[in-house]
């Protein structure tokens, strides 16, 4: 480290500036010394456990020009939360800017960037014969390459990255340590000389001498096999997109018979001959973080039919490693490559090259390692846009570990999230840190990703939680997690916790109406809510109106086959008497053996494993069933999707508003039940089955579900804040991820004049509801 003398006490002070954020590993110290050179500025600039911190000698004219230029021309990959600005007395003296070593004590307020994908300067450099790094597959920047996924500790320097064990080479070196190179403490650094490098393996584990191991894999995809490659945050599983019968395999083998499947293209050229794309998600997709985007597939796409299982909208991504880029250049590989999460069914992403050889062989026909190591594994995000704006369906790599910035000061909360799609959060005063996607915690090894990803952020961030909050349903693994900690515990219901995580992302903090309508969600009265309108606050809120109640037959099984939901509206609707009637007459529940359908209504005769719920989600998939669009689902949501791709058939344009053929007008009912509004399905469900359209134009019925359901929450919220008095409105939970539902809810709320906000920088499913967990907790813990 330098040794600089201090001021004596003088009477211009100097200044000391702290710059929190997403702020190390950016570039954002050889930024601040070329700004403040052009200031004509002396002093020192050092990472520290807060940030950046810039102290500079007197005179230093011109700040607040300065400040303005810092947060304006502030790399790409950095995000300023907050500067500090103090006056101090014991400034340096120096007769320049000097860029000093990390100090790495003291409390950590700043967080390591998420990875970002290859830059275009690393691009012309790798493909350029004259360079030294000409094809080499891990060359990065400052401004691109591996941050999260490789780092151990925080302050983010190379000792503390699954890089310090390749030394650098004296050429990488002198890169380094230039303060004007565009590879100053870019923690990655690395050559052909010095760096990480590929190896080509078969699935009996046998390393395959070659030249070009990138060779060899395009070589065995275009010939159909399937290659297990480890890529940035894990291993992929690569297919060519235009082979059905290579993509047929590759579902054989997994055991995943009808989710959709994603799919890189070598660039944009070739991602707009496969589907349609707006300006918005044109810059998303080609943007550093590089998320998979579900986009509406043209007709004439050459992507085989089996990757996308016959849903309208495709998961399409651009390069974003090296090694992507050179993959596609080969002469002979193909411009489109299916490229699914690497890992077995219910299990977390593979990362270490032992751990996919013993978990993938069965699979994979050959294996593209290399020996950088995975310190986190972290999955590909996944999002889509409506009404222009972003909306997560997965949120990881290349937004993991931003932060949501929050309007208030909170203790140390660890949040653990729901049982599927599980995030947890981390908040330490105005600032939440949101995990990546974990999982569904239904097996030992996502549970262990759980809890290794946990120990990793809590080692980066120095993080000890004064409190810890989990869901209320006292079975979920990370209920059970929470309270085996000892810490003060907050049991958050789970609609309350979706509505906080929007109105945290927001900044709201007087009481609001939430729509949240999703799956299930342990209620405290113990049965299963899940289509609620309530009235919410951070530390409280009062159930105001739900969806009808209905059977959930056979319990969780009635998640998985959805026939078993159209069987319990149909008792709703007609009542057990009626009921008997109508189970012969609905013409696809003749495709439901007869013994079964026989046993499921002794069950619901019986009130056997037939909990209660108010669950939009089984309404969704009750009447999928009922209109023949999925008897029993292969993952989770399938037939609610189904269902919205079928509705948008009878759509004109992007609105739900144009429809191209009539529909049945589905009545609006809402009854007053024990202090609280119900939105009746009976009548809804009577007139659907019994409507001209049901036999002969599906599509058309469930466009008119979708209308009915927003005609009826509309019609709700009207009543309620006639009552309340309230504006704002949240719009969250997991059927939200449905973009029909989700601007036609929103369209109609605001021309009735109230103000909605919905999901934007967290997922609005499950993945989103660690963060109102912790604002619910922290404002609880900071009251008592």
């Amino acid at each position: 480290m330098n040794s600089i003398s201090q001021s004596p006490v003088v009477e211009e002070p100097g200044v000391e500036l702290t710059i929190k954020g997403v702020v190390q590993g950016v570039g954002f110290r050889p930024f601040t010394y070329r700004l403040a050179s052009r200031f004509g500025y002396r002093g020192t600039i050092s990472n520290s456990a807060d940030g950046v911190v810039l102290r500079l000698a007197p005179p230093y004219a011109r700040l607040d020009s300065f400040l303005r230029c810092l947060r304006d021309e502030a790399p790409s990959l950095a995000s300023i939360a907050s500067v500090e600005t103090r006056q101090i007395d014991d400034f340096p003296l120096v007769p320049e800017l000097v860029i000093q070593e990390s100090d790495h004590t003291g409390r950590v307020n700043t967080m390591i960037p998420p990875d970002a994908a290859v830059c275009d300067d690393c691009l012309r450099e790798m493909f350029s014969k004259k360079d030294r790094r000409y094809r080499y597959p891990f060359i990065n920047c400052t401004n691109c390459g591996p941050r999260f996924t490789i780092a151990e500790s925080i302050p983010y320097d190379r000792a503390n990255t699954s890089m310090s064990v390749f030394p650098m080479c004296p050429a990488c070196g002198r890169e380094y340590h230039d303060p004007l190179d565009r590879r100053f403490h870019a923690q990655p650094n690395a050559c052909p000389e010095c760096g990480p490098e590929l190896s080509w393996y078969d699935s009996r584990g046998t390393l395959i001498n070659c030249d070009d191991p990138l060779s060899e894999a395009v070589n065995a995809l275009s010939r159909g096999l399937i290659v297990a490659m480890r890529s940035l945050g894990g291993f992929h599983l690569v297919v060519d997109a235009t082979n059905e019968q290579a993509v047929r395999t590759l579902r054989e083998r997994k055991k995943r018979p009808a989710k959709p499947l994603a799919v890189m293209v070598a660039d944009l050229r070739e991602a707009m001959k496969i589907c349609r794309i707006s300006r918005s998600e044109m810059e998303e997709l080609r943007s550093h973080r590089r998320p998979i985007l579900l986009l509406r597939k043209n007709e004439d796409s050459p992507i085989a039919p089996s990757v996308t299982s016959g849903l309208p909208h495709l998961g399409l991504m651009l390069p974003y490693t090296p090694f992507h880029h050179l993959l596609f250049r080969a002469a002979d590989t193909t411009r489109m490559l299916v490229m699914t999460s690497g890992n077995r069914g219910g299990e977390p992403i593979c990362t270490a090259n032992s751990e996919a050889m013993e978990k993938l062989a069965d699979i994979a026909d050959f294996f593209l390692f290399h020996n950088r190591d995975i310190v986190t594994r972290v999955d590909d995000s996944v999002l889509k846009f409506s009404n222009d704006k972003r909306r997560f369906i997965r949120r990881a790599r290349g937004y993991v570990p931003g932060f949501v910035a929050l309007d208030r000061d909170l203790p140390d909360i660890l949040a653990c999230g729901a049982e599927l799609k599980n995030t947890f959060c981390m908040v330490r005063e105005k600032t939440a840190w949101v995990s990546q996607h974990i999982g569904n915690l239904s097996s030992l090894e996502t549970l262990e990703f759980f809890e290794e990803s946990i120990r990793h952020m809590q080692d980066i961030l120095r993080f000890t939680p004064d409190a810890i909050a989990c869901d209320l349903h006292p079975d979920y693994l990370s209920t059970r997690f929470a309270e085996s900690t000892g810490l003060p515990l907050y049991r958050v219901q789970h609609h309350h916790a979706h509505a906080a995580a929007i109105m945290a992302e927001h900044g709201l903090s007087e009481e609001v109406f939430a729509v949240i309508l999703d799956g299930t969600g342990f209620g405290p009265d113990g049965t299963v809510w899940g289509g609620e309108i309530l009235l919410a606050g951070f530390t409280s809120f009062l159930r105001l109106a739900n969806i009808e109640e209905m059977m959930l037959p056979g319990g969780d099984a009635a998640a998985r086959e959805p026939w078993r939901m159209a069987l319990a509206v149909l008792w709703t609707a007609f009542g057990e008497n009626g009921f008997r009637d109508w189970q012969h007459i609905v013409p696809v529940l003749k495709k439901i053996e007869h013994e079964k359908r026989t046993a499921l209504v002794q069950m619901m005769s019986r009130r056997v494993n037939t909990p209660i719920t108010s669950s939009c989600g089984r309404l969704f998939d009750a009447v999928a069933a009922l209109l023949d669009y999925c008897l029993v689902s292969g993952y989770e949501g399938q037939a609610a999707m189904q269902l919205e791709a079928a509705a948008w058939q009878s759509v004109v344009g992007e609105s739900i508003e144009h429809a191209t053929a009539d529909e049945p007008c589905l009545p609006v009912a809402i009854n007053e039940r024990a202090n609280r509004m119900v939105i009746r399905i009976a009548p809804m469900i009577q007139t659907l089955v019994q409507s001209s359209s049901f036999l002969d134009n599906r599509s058309a019925c469930a466009l008119a579900f979708h209308r009915w359901l927003i005609q009826s929450v509309t019609s709700a919220i009207e009543q309620l804040a006639s009552r309340h008095g309230r504006k704002n409105i949240v719009l969250g939970g997991g059927c939200m991820q449905n973009t029909l539902l989700l601007d036609g809810l929103t369209g109609s709320l605001r021309s009735a004049g109230f103000d909605v906000y919905t999901a934007e920088k967290i997922p609005a499913n499950d993945g989103g509801l660690s963060l109102g967990q912790a604002m619910i907790a922290g404002m609880l813990h900071h009251r008592n």
